[in-house]
């Protein structure tokens, strides 16, 4: 039996465009929730409602802009997840997240059935961290809710050989495509370099430098580091102490022009970008 979806257009833009309004003027925070048993960081934290709730409102006390659900680790290795899985864990919480999280809600999903199912609930924005090129259905399901999207680079494995700012590019390029083809708004399109995904250690810091290159695309560009294995080897590079990594590259590519930044702590990273307002970062005003 193939399922219908009842979209409420019209909140899925009021918090789409609470989402996507402040970027340019200030830093723009996405305060990550995961809803898995085995994610890097935080897996089986937050698996109950209760919990997930209880993390989303905390997050935007903090200052966060929207929270990102996910309910598959995405972590290197991970296992994929099925999609009635994958729904399972987000149906029993999902609905009482967007209607009182405080902030818009995202989910981080790759399959068309599962960005459906959300956003018949009144999430606002897909965050596909194959860039709308996994599921051919993708694009046309962020176009059918008049959601956002974030388009993230992936790869299936890393090539240290191949110039990953030239890869990223194509990538990009075809991924828009995609989206305009389906009828997504450019307005509500945001691009992620993929950092910790298909990529090699020296990809993923040429990535994160390629920040100006990237914005020349024409897009917000999104920037998600947070406590991620990159950090290893550099000072302080436990899980639990990757946030003086992730604040380095995070305030790094604030000041190369990024808008978005999606992170687990985010007092710390306001706290921040305030700072850095303070001190003169050109492009973390307000």
């Amino acid at each position: 039996m193939t399922e219908t979806y009842d979209f409420d257009r019209a909140a899925i833009a009021a918090a789409r465009d609470r989402f996507f309004a402040p970027i340019g003027r200030r830093p723009v925070i996405m305060g990550i929730v995961n809803v898995t048993p085995d994610s890097f960081s935080d897996g089986g934290l937050f698996v109950s409602k209760e919990a997930a709730l209880a993390q989303a409102q905390r997050l935007a006390a903090e200052g966060a802009d929207i929270v990102d659900v996910g309910a598959e680790s995405t972590r290197p290795g991970h296992t994929p997840v099925p999609p009635e899985e994958e729904w399972a864990r987000l149906a029993p919480l999902l609905a009482t997240l967007v209607a009182e999280a405080g902030v818009p809600v995202s989910i981080d999903t790759y399959k068309a059935v599962t960005a459906r199912r959300a956003l018949a609930v009144g999430v606002a924005v897909v965050n596909d961290v194959w860039g709308l090129q996994r599921d051919q259905d993708m694009a046309h399901a962020v176009a059918e809710a008049g959601a956002g999207v974030v388009i993230m680079h992936n790869r299936e494995a890393a090539d240290p050989e191949i110039d990953i700012v030239s890869d990223m590019r194509r990538f990009f390029e075809k991924s828009l495509d995609i989206a305009r083809r389906a009828g997504v708004s450019a307005a509500h399109i945001a691009l992620d370099p993929g950092i910790g995904f298909g990529k090699s250690r020296q990809q993923n810091y040429e990535a994160l430098r390629a920040t100006p290159a990237l914005l020349a695309l024409g897009f917000p560009l999104l920037i998600g580091v947070s406590r991620k294995s990159i950090f290893k080897g550099l000072p302080d590079g436990r899980i639990e102490g990757r946030i003086v990594g992730t604040l380095a590259a995070n305030l790094l590519a604030a000041q190369a022009g990024a808008q978005i930044f999606r992170v687990h702590d985010v007092a710390e990273h306001r706290a921040a970008f305030e700072v850095l307002s303070t001190l003169g970062g050109a492009c973390v005003k307000g």
